[in-house]
């Protein structure tokens, strides 16, 4: 249930309601403070509640049932975007476009620290690199684990770049916590329920990448499960999703960019390298991502794709990366004053 508040109603006559509620009705009461209004958003089982009575106070505006299981990711509790802080970079609400490149795996301090400071110099915003990796084979690499993380702390320090990981079990929870400024919750764990309410304990934020055959409600209930444990900080990540089509990895699902921003409040980015699977295919479709109206996107960068440990097919060289740089800012400057 969401309840609007009249302009101008005081701060005092909104907790006094939410705290009625909340005793009288055993629900949970979210308050959103936009622009002009607020907005009480109801956690819990509010059939008992007569939305009648309620609409009696002469400060409630109207009353909305919310008919969709995920409540915190709601587009109706919370009408406003939220902008998700990671270690002073804004992702979403409309603002500053976001990219974060790195490879798909940390191979060695050499190569991690000079991707680094490539992707800087041609406008990323956020380093991502593998320490766990989730592999198809169990005998493909399967990263360098803590020690990839130190060496992506040199590389933060190196080029002063947040960096953003993926975390594969609940155990690794306080390494992360320690040394990651954005984790990542991949694919395969996308319903690893367990694994999300612990991410949920962190005060980091979540960059969460939809499961590759999961529907758009299921993507936000994952989110759900996340904020609901506390976190707030939440980001989707469209990787593409499995389809019939074997010429690519995956089929970007491009139509996840608005269909999420009118579910949810929570910002979306893409990541075309994954969704592809070949590297000349990035560019168009982080293009297309771009003009789509997403917050950001995630681009596979290696110094040396040939001979990368881990998915170099997808991966542009820094040169490359560069040129696709000097092609976005323009379209996302043109993008950026449509939204103005």
């Amino acid at each position: 249930m969401v309840i609007v508040m009249k302009p101008g109603v005081s701060q005092e006559k909104i907790q006094a309601l939410a705290a009625s509620l909340e005793r009288d009705h055993g629900v949970t009461v979210g308050i959103t403070r936009g622009v002009g209004c607020s907005i009480l958003g109801l956690v819990g089982d509010t059939a008992h509640i007569d939305m009648g009575k309620l609409s009696m106070n002469d400060d409630v505006e109207r009353i909305m049932r919310v008919q969709e299981p995920y409540k915190k990711a709601n587009r109706k509790f919370h009408p406003e975007d939220t902008v998700v802080d990671v270690s002073g970079v804004p992702i979403g609400g409309g603002g500053k476009f976001t990219v974060i490149a790195g490879p798909c795996s940390v191979e060695s301090g050499a190569q991690i620290t000079g991707v680094a400071r490539d992707v800087k110099a041609a406008g990323a915003a956020l380093l991502r690199g593998g320490a766990f990796k989730p592999r198809t084979s169990p005998y493909s690499f399967q990263g360098m684990g803590a020690d990839g993380l130190d060496l992506l702390l040199k590389a933060k320090a190196a080029a002063g770049l947040p960096i953003v990981s993926e975390i594969m079990a609940p155990r690794y929870c306080e390494l992360f916590e320690e040394k990651v400024d954005l984790v990542q919750v991949g694919a395969r764990n996308m319903q690893n329920f367990d694994l999300l309410k612990e991410v949920g304990r962190l005060s980091k934020p979540v960059l969460l990448k939809r499961g590759l055959s999961n529907t758009y409600e299921e993507w936000i209930m994952s989110a759900e499960y996340i904020m609901a444990a506390g976190n707030e900080n939440v980001i989707l990540c469209e990787r593409g999703v499995r389809t019939f089509e074997t010429y690519t990895r995956n089929t970007l699902d491009l139509s996840a960019i608005p269909a999420i921003k009118r579910m949810s409040h929570l910002p979306i980015v893409v990541d075309p390298s994954h969704a592809a699977g070949m590297y000349w295919m990035v560019e168009p479709l982080a293009m297309a991502a771009v003009a789509a109206g997403a917050d950001g996107l995630m681009v596979e960068v290696h110094n040396d794709p040939p001979c990368a440990k881990c998915d170099g097919a997808q991966s542009l060289t820094p040169e490359k990366f560069r040129r696709l740089m000097d092609k976005l800012n323009p379209l996302v400057q043109l993008m950026e004053k449509k939204l103005v």
